[in-house]
């Protein structure tokens, strides 16, 4: 197969998961226009309403038209497969990211929708209904916002930089990660929290932010992760990835960052782990 007939195949996907993408954020604005969806706690505390799983499926079926037998992971119809997933051709799904802002009527949710083959993530599309935004990336061709290209920030000291990260459902999960926020305080410009991590990379990828840390799962990441890497940003772990796992794949202490802010931050966050 040639470079050419590569780059229009992934150009081929990703035009179909821009379509589907808005398709779902068409949904959950009239979902949340019609504001009769109910909401229960998954494990963990975790939110989910039955519009993240009548999206998920809405997705699910798109993408089983259009590319049958495909593997697919997605938070709300097969969470179970989590990292383990083996699969050549793989989808990884987030019907909604950032679902406790849709049901509190926020503007930062997502539709995030990523493909990987063999491993390595090669189309992402985070699609932001209430924002009005689609950032798009492939494998080799850059990254867009709305058809325009992005490009991440020129930061290249702490004290400029801005940060986004998240926290766990689970209290008892979050004391550890005081000292890492500490240590950002201190150190760096700002912080930000907008309850969407896809979102979150994608503004690292168009320079909104410059820096952003996290644990996730991987529907949380996948799409978001190729369309920073693709701008420009420097994606990577802060801990090195088990062999099992696809380093794409693996959602545990991620970082993205403009390059001139990287390496300062991840010496930021390991120092502060080992206090």
């Amino acid at each position: 197969m040639s470079d050419q007939t590569f780059d229009d195949t992934l150009q081929a996907r990703l035009k179909i998961a821009i379509s589907i993408a808005e398709e779902a954020g068409q949904m959950i604005i009239q979902a949340r226009e019609r504001q009769g969806f109910s909401q229960r706690l998954k494990k963990d505390n975790e939110l989910v309403t039955d519009v993240d799983v009548a999206v998920d499926q809405l997705i699910s079926q798109r993408l089983e038209e259009h590319f049958p037998g495909e593997a697919r992971l997605s938070e709300e119809l097969a969470p179970e497969s989590a990292v383990h997933v083996q699969a050549a051709q793989l989808w990884v799904v987030d019907p909604i990211d950032g679902t406790v802002n849709f049901a509190q009527g926020l503007r930062h949710v997502a539709v995030s929708i990523g493909w990987m083959e063999e491993g390595i993530a090669k189309v992402g599309v985070v699609h932001a209904p209430f924002l009005g935004e689609t950032f798009s990336a492939a494998e080799g061709a850059g990254a867009v916002c709305n058809d325009q290209p992005i490009q991440p920030s020129s930061a290249d000291s702490l004290a400029n930089t801005l940060v986004g990260t998240g926290f766990p459902y689970r209290k008892e999960g979050r004391k550890h990660l005081l000292k890492r926020l500490e240590a950002v305080l201190i150190e760096c410009q700002d912080i930000r929290r907008n309850g969407a991590a896809a979102l979150d990379l994608c503004d690292v990828a168009c320079g909104r932010l410059d820096a952003y840390y996290e644990s996730v799962s991987p529907w949380d990441f996948v799409a978001g992760w190729v369309i920073a890497r693709e701008a420009g940003a420097r994606v990577g772990h802060l801990y090195e990835p088990p062999k099992s796992v696809p380093e794409d794949l693996y959602p545990e202490h991620l970082l993205v960052a403009a390059p001139g802010v990287y390496d300062a931050m991840a010496y930021l966050l390991l120092d502060a782990d080992q206090r």
